[in-house]
C-alpha cells in the first residue's frame, strides 16, 4: 500500500515543483521576486530530491530499511535547504511589501536559520545511522520552528496590512506545513504511521509554491 501511494505522490512532487520553479524562472522577464521566488521552489525541490529519490529507489527494491545512510544523508541536504527556503521566503516579503531597515528582525531570521545549520551539522544527530537520537531530532528543530513562526507572523500580518489577495494564505500553507511535520519529529519512531502526515505537509508546500506561481509566472504569460 504504502509503494502504491508513495511512489507517485513523491515523483509528481518533485515534478511539480521543479516544473513551476523552473517557469517562474523563465517567464520572470527581470522581475527579482519573480526570480528569486522561482530559485527558492528549485531549492525546495532540488533539496527534497536527495531524500525523496532514494525513498523512491527503497520502495522500488530493497526496502528503506537498507538505505539508511543515503537517506540519512538526504535528511541532512532537505533539512539545511529548507532552513535556506525560509530565508529566501523572508527575503521575499521583504521585497514584496517593500520593507526596509528592521536590522533586528533580519539578524533575528538569520540567526535562527544559522543556528538550526548548525544543529544539523553536528555529528550527534548520527545521521546515518538507522536509528538516529530523537533528542537532537528536537534540538535541530527547535530554531526551525522558531524561524517558521516568524515567517507566519509576517506574512499574516503583512496580507491583512495589505489587503494581499496573492499571498493572503502564506501564513496557513506554512502553519499546516509545521503543524503536519512537527507530529512526524516527536512521535514517528514509535507510531510508523506518523509519517504519513508527510504528504499533507509537502502538499502545503505546493500550495505555498502556487501562490507564487500564480503571482509572477502566470501574470507574465
Amino acid at each position: 500500500m504504502q509503494k502504491l501511494v508513495e511512489i507517485p505522490f513523491d515523483i509528481a512532487y518533485l515534478l511539480i515543483v521543479l516544473t513551476l520553479g523552473v517557469q517562474m524562472i523563465r517567464r520572470s522577464r527581470g522581475n527579482r521576486q519573480a526570480l528569486w521566488f522561482g530559485a527558492m521552489t528549485i531549492l525546495l525541490g532540488a533539496g527534497d530530491a536527495f531524500h525523496l529519490v532514494p525513498r523512491v529507489y527503497g520502495l522500488c527494491t530493497t526496502g528503506l530499511d537498507s538505505l539508511a545512510a543515503p537517506l540519512g544523508f538526504g535528511k541532512l541536504v532537505t533539512s539545511i535547504t529548507m532552513t535556506i527556503f525560509y530565508v529566501l521566503l523572508y527575503q521575499i516579503w521583504r521585497m514584496c511589501y517593500h520593507v526596509t531597515g528592521q536590522k533586528g528582525l533580519s539578524t533575528v531570521v538569520y540567526v535562527l536559520a544559522a543556528v538550526r545549520i548548525a544543529l544539523c551539522l553536528c555529528p550527534q544527530n548520527q545521521w546515518l545511522s538507522s536509528t538516529p537520537p530523537l533528542s537532537w531530532g528536537i534540538y535541530r528543530n527547535i530554531p526551525f520552528a522558531l524561524l517558521g513562526l516568524v515567517i507566519i507572523v509576517l506574512f499574516y500580518q503583512a496580507a491583512r496590512t495589505h489587503h494581499d489577495h496573492i499571498f493572503r494564505w502564506m501564513w496557513m500553507a506554512i502553519l499546516l506545513s509545521f503543524g503536519f511535520y512537527i507530529p512526524v519529529v516527536l512521535w514517528a519512531d514509535t507510531i510508523p504511521l506518523m509519517g504519513m502526515l508527510m504528504l499533507p505537509k509537502t502538499c502545503a508546500y505546493v500550495w505555498a509554491v502556487s501562490m507564487g506561481y500564480r503571482a509572477y509566472a502566470l501574470s507574465q504569460s
